[in-house]
Protein backbone atom coordinates (compact mmCIF):
# COMPACT_ATOMS: atom_id res chain seq x y z
CA UNK A 1 0.00 0.00 0.00
CA UNK A 2 1.10 3.40 -0.82
CA UNK A 3 0.79 5.86 2.15
CA UNK A 4 1.14 9.76 0.48
CA UNK A 5 0.85 12.43 2.38
CA UNK A 6 2.71 15.94 3.06
CA UNK A 7 5.03 17.77 5.67
CA UNK A 8 2.05 19.17 7.89
CA UNK A 9 1.12 22.39 10.26
CA UNK A 10 1.77 21.64 13.98
CA UNK A 11 1.22 25.04 14.66
CA UNK A 12 -0.97 25.16 18.03
CA UNK A 13 0.69 22.22 19.52
CA UNK A 14 2.02 18.54 17.95
CA UNK A 15 -1.66 17.17 18.53
CA UNK A 16 -2.90 18.93 15.36
CA UNK A 17 -0.39 17.75 12.44
CA UNK A 18 -2.33 14.13 12.84
CA UNK A 19 -5.80 16.35 12.38
CA UNK A 20 -4.33 18.66 9.28
CA UNK A 21 -3.22 15.43 7.25
CA UNK A 22 -6.67 13.78 7.39
CA UNK A 23 -8.15 17.50 6.21
CA UNK A 24 -6.07 16.94 3.07
CA UNK A 25 -6.67 13.25 3.05
CA UNK A 26 -3.49 12.29 3.68
CA UNK A 27 -2.92 8.55 4.41
CA UNK A 28 1.06 9.73 5.84
CA UNK A 29 2.13 12.89 7.28
CA UNK A 30 5.27 14.47 8.25
CA UNK A 31 5.86 17.33 10.92
CA UNK A 32 8.15 18.92 13.06
CA UNK A 33 7.97 18.30 16.47
CA UNK A 34 9.25 21.67 17.47
CA UNK A 35 9.99 25.72 15.97
CA UNK A 36 12.89 24.16 13.16
CA UNK A 37 14.00 27.32 13.38
CA UNK A 38 15.51 28.48 16.67
CA UNK A 39 17.55 25.98 19.03
CA UNK A 40 15.77 26.32 22.15
CA UNK A 41 11.83 24.93 22.47
CA UNK A 42 9.78 23.80 25.52
CA UNK A 43 9.26 20.50 26.62
CA UNK A 44 6.01 18.47 25.17
CA UNK A 45 3.60 17.88 28.05
CA UNK A 46 2.04 15.41 28.96
CA UNK A 47 -0.97 16.99 28.07
CA UNK A 48 0.54 17.33 24.32
CA UNK A 49 1.78 13.95 23.55
CA UNK A 50 -1.35 11.93 25.36
CA UNK A 51 -2.97 14.15 22.46
CA UNK A 52 -0.85 13.39 19.55
CA UNK A 53 -1.30 9.48 20.41
CA UNK A 54 -4.84 9.87 20.48
CA UNK A 55 -5.23 11.89 17.66
CA UNK A 56 -2.88 9.36 15.64
CA UNK A 57 -5.28 6.62 16.32
CA UNK A 58 -8.40 8.21 15.46
CA UNK A 59 -7.52 9.37 12.55
CA UNK A 60 -5.65 5.65 11.74
CA UNK A 61 -1.79 6.89 11.45
CA UNK A 62 0.54 4.54 12.38
CA UNK A 63 4.12 4.37 13.00
CA UNK A 64 4.87 3.61 9.19
CA UNK A 65 2.85 7.15 8.00
CA UNK A 66 4.26 9.24 10.49
CA UNK A 67 8.20 10.73 9.33
CA UNK A 68 9.26 13.64 11.91
CA UNK A 69 11.73 15.87 10.69
CA UNK A 70 14.69 17.43 12.82
CA UNK A 71 15.81 21.19 12.79
CA UNK A 72 17.02 22.96 10.05
CA UNK A 73 19.47 24.37 12.30
CA UNK A 74 21.69 21.47 12.94
CA UNK A 75 24.80 20.29 11.19
CA UNK A 76 25.87 16.55 12.47
CA UNK A 77 28.84 17.48 10.73
CA UNK A 78 29.83 20.56 12.17
CA UNK A 79 33.99 20.88 12.02
CA UNK A 80 33.64 23.17 15.46
CA UNK A 81 33.77 21.00 18.80
CA UNK A 82 31.33 23.81 20.21
CA UNK A 83 28.81 24.16 17.37
CA UNK A 84 29.13 20.27 16.88
CA UNK A 85 28.45 19.70 20.54
CA UNK A 86 25.21 22.53 20.42
CA UNK A 87 23.94 20.17 17.33
CA UNK A 88 24.53 16.74 18.49
CA UNK A 89 22.36 17.48 21.60
CA UNK A 90 19.56 19.23 19.81
CA UNK A 91 19.52 16.31 17.39
CA UNK A 92 19.23 14.03 20.39
CA UNK A 93 16.44 16.07 21.82
CA UNK A 94 14.45 15.70 18.31
CA UNK A 95 14.82 11.87 18.91
CA UNK A 96 13.98 11.95 22.65
CA UNK A 97 10.61 14.21 21.70
CA UNK A 98 10.10 11.33 19.11
CA UNK A 99 10.63 8.67 21.43
CA UNK A 100 7.96 10.47 23.57
CA UNK A 101 5.23 10.65 21.09
CA UNK A 102 6.12 7.07 20.05
CA UNK A 103 7.19 8.22 16.10
CA UNK A 104 9.57 6.22 14.94
CA UNK A 105 11.04 7.77 12.04
CA UNK A 106 13.32 11.32 13.03
CA UNK A 107 14.58 12.40 9.20
CA UNK A 108 17.39 14.36 8.74
CA UNK A 109 19.78 16.41 6.28
CA UNK A 110 23.54 14.36 7.13
CA UNK A 111 25.59 17.94 7.53
CA UNK A 112 28.06 20.14 6.32
CA UNK A 113 31.74 20.29 6.47
CA UNK A 114 31.46 24.05 5.61
CA UNK A 115 34.91 23.85 3.40
CA UNK A 116 36.82 23.56 6.82
CA UNK A 117 37.44 19.57 7.16
CA UNK A 118 37.55 16.57 4.46
CA UNK A 119 34.60 15.01 2.88
CA UNK A 120 35.72 11.91 4.53
CA UNK A 121 35.96 13.32 8.06
CA UNK A 122 32.57 15.46 8.43
CA UNK A 123 31.31 11.95 7.08
CA UNK A 124 32.41 9.70 10.35
CA UNK A 125 31.50 12.71 12.49
CA UNK A 126 27.79 12.46 10.90
CA UNK A 127 28.32 8.99 11.66
CA UNK A 128 29.37 8.95 15.51
CA UNK A 129 26.45 12.10 15.87
CA UNK A 130 24.26 9.36 14.86
CA UNK A 131 25.63 6.35 17.02
CA UNK A 132 25.53 8.74 20.10
CA UNK A 133 21.94 9.72 19.83
CA UNK A 134 20.85 6.00 19.33
CA UNK A 135 23.01 4.94 22.00
CA UNK A 136 20.99 7.21 24.72
CA UNK A 137 17.70 6.82 22.57
CA UNK A 138 15.05 3.58 21.74
CA UNK A 139 12.86 2.61 19.07
CA UNK A 140 13.75 5.77 16.87
CA UNK A 141 14.89 5.35 13.50
CA UNK A 142 17.79 7.96 11.74
CA UNK A 143 16.40 8.75 8.60
CA UNK A 144 19.34 10.32 6.21
CA UNK A 145 17.80 12.36 3.74
CA UNK A 146 19.57 12.91 0.40
CA UNK A 147 20.23 16.27 -0.18
CA UNK A 148 20.92 18.45 -3.72
CA UNK A 149 24.53 19.19 -2.82
CA UNK A 150 24.19 23.18 -2.34
CA UNK A 151 26.96 24.82 -0.67
CA UNK A 152 29.08 22.22 1.49
CA UNK A 153 26.25 19.88 2.12
CA UNK A 154 27.19 15.90 1.95
CA UNK A 155 25.02 13.15 1.47
CA UNK A 156 24.21 14.36 -2.12
CA UNK A 157 25.91 10.80 -3.73
CA UNK A 158 24.67 8.10 -2.58
CA UNK A 159 28.31 6.73 -1.83
CA UNK A 160 28.12 9.49 0.53
CA UNK A 161 25.32 7.88 2.32
CA UNK A 162 26.21 4.53 1.98
CA UNK A 163 29.83 5.96 3.67
CA UNK A 164 27.56 7.40 6.54
CA UNK A 165 25.58 3.71 6.95
CA UNK A 166 28.67 1.90 7.24
CA UNK A 167 29.98 3.85 10.13
CA UNK A 168 26.52 3.72 12.03
CA UNK A 169 26.73 0.90 14.61
CA UNK A 170 23.48 -0.24 14.72
CA UNK A 171 21.72 -0.98 11.09
CA UNK A 172 18.52 -1.21 12.47
CA UNK A 173 17.89 2.02 13.30
CA UNK A 174 19.03 4.14 10.04
CA UNK A 175 17.68 4.40 6.72
CA UNK A 176 17.27 6.82 3.89
CA UNK A 177 14.84 9.17 3.23
CA UNK A 178 14.63 9.69 -0.86
CA UNK A 179 14.04 13.32 -2.30
CA UNK A 180 12.99 13.14 -5.96
CA UNK A 181 13.94 17.02 -6.56
CA UNK A 182 17.70 16.44 -4.25
CA UNK A 183 18.18 13.11 -6.62
CA UNK A 184 17.73 14.89 -10.12
CA UNK A 185 19.52 18.02 -8.91
CA UNK A 186 22.30 15.68 -7.33
CA UNK A 187 22.42 14.45 -10.94
CA UNK A 188 20.35 11.53 -10.75
CA UNK A 189 17.87 11.32 -13.55
CA UNK A 190 14.77 10.04 -13.02
CA UNK A 191 12.51 10.98 -15.58
CA UNK A 192 12.32 8.10 -18.11
CA UNK A 193 11.99 4.29 -17.31
CA UNK A 194 14.80 3.62 -18.15
CA UNK A 195 16.88 6.45 -16.34
CA UNK A 196 14.80 5.66 -13.07
CA UNK A 197 15.50 1.77 -13.35
CA UNK A 198 19.10 2.75 -13.40
CA UNK A 199 18.90 5.22 -10.89
CA UNK A 200 17.28 3.29 -8.60
CA UNK A 201 19.82 0.20 -9.35
CA UNK A 202 22.07 2.14 -8.59
CA UNK A 203 20.50 3.17 -4.97
CA UNK A 204 20.35 -0.20 -4.47
CA UNK A 205 23.66 -1.59 -5.44
CA UNK A 206 25.61 1.30 -3.16
CA UNK A 207 22.82 1.76 -0.53
CA UNK A 208 20.72 -1.09 -0.64
CA UNK A 209 16.90 -1.08 -1.00
CA UNK A 210 16.25 -2.54 2.47
CA UNK A 211 17.64 1.13 3.94
CA UNK A 212 14.60 2.92 1.96
CA UNK A 213 12.20 3.74 4.55
CA UNK A 214 10.62 7.35 3.47
CA UNK A 215 10.66 9.21 0.69
CA UNK A 216 9.83 13.07 -0.55
CA UNK A 217 7.42 13.47 -3.59
CA UNK A 218 8.55 16.77 -5.15
CA UNK A 219 8.86 18.11 -8.30
CA UNK A 220 11.93 20.54 -9.42
CA UNK A 221 12.52 24.24 -10.66
CA UNK A 222 15.97 23.44 -10.84
CA UNK A 223 17.71 21.86 -13.54
CA UNK A 224 19.11 18.27 -14.06
CA UNK A 225 22.56 18.10 -12.12
CA UNK A 226 22.17 21.65 -10.79
CA UNK A 227 22.84 20.94 -7.33
CA UNK A 228 20.38 23.40 -6.67
CA UNK A 229 17.95 22.68 -4.38
CA UNK A 230 14.23 24.22 -5.73
CA UNK A 231 11.02 22.75 -4.81
CA UNK A 232 7.93 22.58 -7.52
CA UNK A 233 4.42 21.33 -7.54
CA UNK A 234 4.16 18.17 -8.54
CA UNK A 235 4.14 17.94 -12.49
CA UNK A 236 5.19 21.76 -13.00
CA UNK A 237 8.44 21.17 -12.62
CA UNK A 238 12.09 19.71 -14.73
CA UNK A 239 10.58 16.09 -13.45
CA UNK A 240 7.49 16.09 -14.76
CA UNK A 241 4.72 13.75 -13.86
CA UNK A 242 6.37 10.39 -14.76
CA UNK A 243 8.87 9.77 -12.62
CA UNK A 244 6.02 9.92 -9.97
CA UNK A 245 4.02 7.59 -11.99
CA UNK A 246 6.93 5.32 -11.59
CA UNK A 247 7.12 5.48 -7.88
CA UNK A 248 3.37 5.06 -7.67
CA UNK A 249 3.70 1.52 -9.18
CA UNK A 250 6.84 0.25 -7.47
CA UNK A 251 6.73 -1.74 -4.78
CA UNK A 252 9.67 -0.39 -3.49
CA UNK A 253 7.86 2.70 -2.65
CA UNK A 254 5.08 0.17 -0.14
CA UNK A 255 4.53 0.83 3.24
CA UNK A 256 6.70 3.77 4.12
CA UNK A 257 5.66 7.22 4.48
CA UNK A 258 5.46 9.52 0.72
CA UNK A 259 5.30 13.00 1.69
CA UNK A 260 5.21 16.16 -0.60
CA UNK A 261 7.04 18.96 0.29
CA UNK A 262 5.94 21.13 -2.67
CA UNK A 263 5.68 25.13 -2.63
CA UNK A 264 2.22 25.59 -2.04
CA UNK A 265 0.35 23.66 0.67
CA UNK A 266 -2.95 24.84 -0.92
CA UNK A 267 -2.82 21.96 -3.89
CA UNK A 268 -1.61 19.34 -1.53
CA UNK A 269 -5.14 17.62 -1.45
CA UNK A 270 -5.06 17.97 -4.85
CA UNK A 271 -1.92 16.44 -5.75
CA UNK A 272 -1.89 13.60 -3.27
CA UNK A 273 -4.73 12.74 -5.58
CA UNK A 274 -3.13 13.07 -8.98
CA UNK A 275 -0.29 10.74 -7.41
CA UNK A 276 -3.39 8.06 -6.31
CA UNK A 277 -4.82 8.26 -10.05
CA UNK A 278 -1.45 7.70 -11.49
CA UNK A 279 -0.98 4.41 -9.96
CA UNK A 280 -1.19 0.98 -12.26
CA UNK A 281 -1.19 3.41 -15.36
CA UNK A 282 1.21 2.65 -18.15
CA UNK A 283 4.16 4.98 -18.56
CA UNK A 284 4.96 6.01 -22.08
CA UNK A 285 8.12 3.90 -23.49
CA UNK A 286 7.40 1.05 -21.48
CA UNK A 287 6.64 -1.06 -18.42
CA UNK A 288 6.78 0.26 -14.96
CA UNK A 289 9.73 -1.41 -13.50
CA UNK A 290 8.80 -2.98 -10.59
CA UNK A 291 10.70 -5.12 -7.51
CA UNK A 292 8.30 -6.70 -5.96
CA UNK A 293 8.38 -6.54 -1.50
CA UNK A 294 6.39 -9.87 -0.06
Amino acid sequence: MKYVGAHVSAAGGVDQAPRNAAAIGARAFALFTRNQRQWQAKSLSAEEIAAFRMNCRKEGYGPAQILAHDSYLINLGHPEAKALAKSRAAFLTEMRRCEALGVALLNFHPGSHLRVSSEKACLARIAESINLALSTTKGVTAIIENTAGQGSNLGFRFEQIAGIIELVADHGRVGVCLDTAHAFAAGYDLRTPESFAAALAEFDRIIGSRYLRAAHLNDSKAEFGSRVDRHAPIGKGKLGLEPFRLIMNDDRFNGIPLILETPESERWAEEIQILYALQRRKPKGGAVPLNHRE
